[in-house]
């Protein structure tokens, strides 16, 4: 069940195009079909999407995801930020996706969050692995979505109530990104050809 609502999740967080806007239709009946707790969310995300002209939906995902690192698609930005050890965790998930049959396209950055959620679809046992290892900076960036009321918000949602509950060490991982945020560091990505790292 998880799997299929992996792939809507991953679409969704995908920059918007004319091929979502095909999708529409077939992901609404897809969620119809979930839990209410992980599909609900994922519909009234795809009523707006449904009401919002393509437009406007990429202008509001570029305003949310690409100006603000608090609401960075890059997993372990959360748990490394711009530092060396962020290069070897973006390699450790290129190797998973690598054991599971996934190659990635050039210029695709392994820990964006469409990219580990459509790994899941295919492989969920190690898919749901990596998101549990990154649970914390899908809390974080869950939880800032909903603070700012974004529409994204609605599917970090889905993807938390796929995950099992939060328990101790999760809450407080958590809580020390809430209170530290990432670490700092400009270099250490350029030596394992890996660019791009989130504004």
């Amino acid at each position: 069940m998880n799997q299929n609502a992996w792939q809507v999740q991953s679409l969704l967080l995908s920059y918007p195009d004319d091929e979502l806007l095909d999708r529409l239709p077939l992901l609404r009946n897809v969620a119809a079909r979930l839990p209410g707790r992980i599909g609900g969310p994922l519909t009234r995300f795809l009523i707006h999407a449904r009401s919002t002209t393509l437009i406007e939906l990429a202008t509001q995902y570029v305003a949310t995801f690409d100006h603000h690192k608090r609401f960075s698609l890059y997993l372990t930005y959360f748990t490394h930020g711009d530092t060396r050890k962020r290069g070897l965790a973006l390699l450790r998930i290129k190797h998973a996706y690598r054991a599971g049959g996934l190659e990635l396209g050039t210029g695709e950055l392994p820990d964006h969050l469409a990219v580990v959620l459509e790994f899941a679809a295919v492989e969920p046992d190690a898919g749901q692995r990596l998101l549990i290892e990154h649970r914390a900076g899908l809390e974080l960036l869950r939880l800032g979505l909903r603070e700012a009321a974004s529409p994204w918000a609605d599917v970090l949602d889905s993807v938390s109530a796929t995950l099992p509950a939060l328990v101790g060490r999760d809450e407080d991982a958590i809580a020390r990104l809430v209170a530290a945020g990432p670490p700092e560091e400009s270099v250490g990505l350029e030596p394992y050809g890996l660019t791009g790292v989130p504004r």
